[in-house]
C-alpha cells in the first residue's frame, strides 16, 4: 500500500513538473511573440521620417497630414503594452493610409524612386506585422487556455501565472475604413 501512495506521489509531481514547464514555455513564447511585434513596429516607425522627409518636398499643402503621421510615430514609440501599443498602431496606420491617399494627389511624388522604395518597404512591414500581432494572438490564447483548464490552472494557481493581454483593436472608429478629404 505505501509503494503505491508512493507511485502515486511520484507521477502526481512528474504530471506537475510538466505542467509547470508546458506554462513556463508558452509564457515565454507569449513573451517571444510579443518582442517580434515591437522589432516590427520599430522597423516601422523607423522608416517614417525618411518618408516624411521625402514627401515634404511635393505636399507643401498638406502640413495637417504630415504632422498627423508624426504625432501617430511619437505616439507609438512610447506606447507600452500591449492595449497602448494596439491604440498607437491603429492610429499610425490610419495616418499612413491618409498619407499614401493623399499621395495619390500628386504624380511626381509617386514616381519618386525613394517614395516608391519607401512604400514598398512599408507594405512588407504592414505585412510583418500583421503576422506578428496574429502570431501573438495565437501564442497567448494557447497559454490563457492552458492557465484556465484543468488540471494546468491548479498549477498555475500555485505558481501565480497570470492571464496575458491580447493585442486587438481598441475601439469601433479604429476599425473602419480611413476616409480621406481633399
Amino acid at each position: 500500500m505505501l509503494e503505491i501512495i508512493a507511485g502515486l506521489i511520484v507521477v502526481v509531481a512528474i504530471v506537475g513538473v510538466l505542467m509547470y514547464n508546458g506554462l513556463v514555455t508558452l509564457r515565454n513564447n507569449s513573451k517571444n511573440a510579443w518582442a517580434q511585434i515591437d522589432v516590427q513596429l520599430k522597423r516601422r516607425a523607423d522608416l517614417i521620417p525618411n518618408l516624411v522627409e521625402t514627401v515634404k518636398g511635393y505636399m507643401k499643402h498638406e502640413r495637417e497630414t504630415l504632422e498627423s503621421v508624426t504625432k501617430a510615430r511619437t505616439a507609438l514609440m512610447s506606447a507600452t503594452g500591449p492595449r497602448e501599443k494596439a491604440k498607437a498602431e491603429g492610429q499610425l496606420a490610419g495616418a499612413l493610409k491618409t498619407l499614401f491617399a493623399v499621395a495619390e494627389s500628386y504624380p511626381t511624388l509617386k514616381a519618386n524612386e525613394n517614395f516608391m522604395q519607401l512604400q514598398e518597404e512599408l507594405s512588407g512591414t504592414e505585412t510583418k506585422i500583421a503576422y506578428a500581432r496574429q502570431l501573438y494572438n495565437d501564442v497567448v490564447l494557447q497559454y490563457n487556455n492552458s492557465i484556465q483548464t484543468i488540471p494546468s490552472n491548479i498549477v498555475a494557481a500555485l505558481f501565480g501565472f497570470k492571464e496575458i493581454e491580447f493585442f486587438k483593436t481598441e475601439s469601433e472608429a479604429e476599425r473602419q475604413p480611413v476616409k480621406v478629404k481633399f
